[in-house]
């Protein structure tokens, strides 16, 4: 479904108003809700048709007619009664499938950009925010089509149907209803209004309860430690002395409010219920008793009706900003291009700097500035130096995260940047400083992307990750669940299984990114003795403080500042007296 969706949604979100964007993308449904607004218009006829009915009931019994029509009368009235249930089941169907089709496919259309967005996006833009748009954007756009439809439709079908029959029945009091429903509906507007204003006030304050909860909670470790817990009460006291101030102004609003809508809507309706019984009883214009009744009737429904239309306002207002965030997402141009470039089918491992530099776009500055280096294949490298010296922009170029602003950056003598990088992945794996696995098993995490591992290949992976011998003892080995990022095993044992994770796709590439910093002893001397088995043969790049662990690389290359210090054996550079025997000396010490 999503590369289905990715395309044509893309051009939609490009400066168009949210409700071109709306019906762009129910446009594949636009038949089922065509559809669902004619089931619906029949369904909800009752509200509208049931004063006319009882109208022609009453004059039955008033004028001594025919009893026929009683009868006739309420058979309609049942009937029409009687299919709503079937109606309505055969509406939330059309609309609401329809809702929840065009969710899904906005779902997928975010996941798919996601994944095409690059890593200096994603690297701003934090996943929380991301995880806002999927989840909760998708549900606003979803629940403003469900309301609008549901409420709007419903009070479209009652004002037009009862004006309608007004027209017909007793056209002379047209204008009257055309005066007087707005008027009403524009005073219910005017006092829900200011509730409104109340009821932000209101979440707002419950908003900042809620905040400083969180800060009580996450405090109470030092609160208690230096016995200050009488302040922190008192903090507490003040937010929830304004939380009741607002709650009790709200309920005495909300009173007044309920109070003087009844009021206004009664006092209206009994004039005009007056009104008509006056035409009536002086048999003007043929006024029935029925119409007196029915005129009454539908003040009290358009006025109701044409005030929900107002209410909808804020819904579709939240809904179409909705809409706009998505687009946010949809139409953000930080794209990784691979379209048209060339597929990468085998890989030696030759990486090959030439006077690269990158600067990032927030600074002026460069990360790393005229890097030049060759890379044999099978050599392992490390990168060495202070915070900041351009280590992990290094890295980051080498995956193909970020490309080179100048010089060029060759894998296997063909410049990156008319490669398909998506194709050059699959000969590249990463061990990062902080393993990132997923809940689910650990056959599942370990052959992630590798669907046709077979159980013997997982643990020869777990075997030389020396992970094999934690998993066999858990409960359910291989299928033990690892939990949310691992959460069930300790850090020794999540970096070995994301060791296992690198192994099994056999890689041409290696970036190990600080993979023993985060390890105690024990687990570390593991970890190394399982890397020693990941390295061999294979091209690699290590970014590490400690020293001790790079020791053994064919060439260990200091940086500073984005530059290349020096370069050279553990020995060679120790013998130097230079930059790497600072760092040295400052570890030792």
């Amino acid at each position: 479904m999503a590369s289905s969706s990715e395309r044509p949604l893309d051009h939609r979100y490009r400066d168009e108003h949210p409700i071109r964007t709306l019906v762009y993308l129910f446009r594949a449904d636009r038949r089922r809700l065509i559809a669902a607004v004619g089931v619906f218009t029949v369904k909800h006829s009752p509200v509208w048709l049931l004063p006319l009915i009882t109208a022609s009931i009453i004059d039955t019994v008033v004028q001594h007619a025919p009893v026929e029509r009683l009868w006739l009368s309420t058979g309609i009235i049942l009937f029409i009664l009687l299919v709503n249930y079937p109606l309505h089941v055969l509406y939330v169907r059309l609309l609401y499938g329809s809702v929840r089709r065009m969710g899904t496919a906005l779902r997928s259309a975010l996941c798919t950009r996601m994944q095409q967005l690059s890593i200096g996006y994603h690297s701003r833009v934090s996943a929380g925010v991301l995880q806002a748009k999927v989840v909760r954007d998708v549900e606003t756009v979803e629940q403003m089509v469900q309301q609008t439809a549901e409420t709007g439709l419903g009070a479209i079908t009652v004002l037009v149907g009862g004006l309608v029959i007004i027209a017909v029945r007793t056209p002379e009091f047209v204008p009257v209803f055309v005066v007087v429903v707005p008027a009403a509906a524009l005073v219910v507007a005017r006092l829900r209004a200011r509730l409104r204003t109340h009821n932000e006030h209101f979440r707002h304050e419950v908003e900042t309860l809620s905040s400083r909860v969180s800060e009580m909670t996450r405090l109470i470790p030092v609160t208690r430690a230096h016995g200050l817990e009488g302040k922190a009460l008192r903090r507490m006291d003040g937010t929830l002395r304004r939380l009741l101030t607002s709650g009790l102004r709200l309920d005495l609003v909300n009173g007044r409010f309920g109070s003087l809508a009844w009021v206004v809507l009664n006092v209206v309706g009994v004039l005009v219920l007056a009104g008509a019984a006056l035409v009536s009883y002086y048999g003007v214009w043929g006024v029935t008793a029925g119409d007196v009744v029915m005129l009454s009737a539908f003040l009290t429904t358009l006025t109701n009706s044409t005030t929900t239309l107002a209410s909808l306002a804020p819904v579709i207002t939240k809904g179409l900003e909705s809409v706009r965030s998505v687009g946010e997402v949809l139409q953000a141009p930080e794209l990784e291009d691979n379209d048209g470039k060339t597929e990468l089918t085998s890989l030696c491992g030759a990486v090959a700097f030439e006077n690269v530099g990158h600067a990032y776009d927030d600074s002026g500055r460069p990360a790393v500035r005229d890097f030049t280096l060759d890379v044999v294949p099978g050599e392992t490298v490390a990168l060495v130096g202070a915070s900041g010296a351009g280590k992990s922009t290094v890295l980051n170029l080498v995956i193909g995260f970020i490309r080179p602003t100048t010089g060029r950056l060759l894998l296997d003598g063909t410049d990156m940047n008319t490669l398909d990088l998506r194709t050059y992945r699959r000969f590249v794996s990463v061990v990062p400083q902080e393993s990132i696995l997923f809940d689910g098993t650990i056959r599942e995490n370990v052959a992630y992307g590798m669907d046709d591992a077979d159980e013997e290949t997982v643990r020869a992976a777990l075997r030389d990750a020396n992970a094999l011998e934690f998993v066999d003892r858990l409960p359910q080995g291989l299928d033990t669940l690892v939990g949310e990022r691992g959460a069930r095993l300790s850090g020794g044992q999540r970096q070995r299984l994301a060791i296992a994770r690198a192994l099994i796709r056999d890689p041409r590439v290696l970036i190990l990114d600080e993979a023993t910093s985060a390890l105690d002893t024990r687990s570390e001397a593991l970890v190394q003795e399982a890397l020693a088995r990941l390295l061999h043969g294979r091209t690699t790049f290590v970014v590490a403080h400690r020293l001790s662990t790079v020791r053994g690389a064919d060439r260990i290359v200091v940086m500073g500042d984005g530059r290349i210090l020096e370069t050279g054996t553990h020995e060679e550079l120790l013998r130097r007296g230079g930059a790497y025997t600072h760092l040295h000396s400052g570890q030792v010490a």
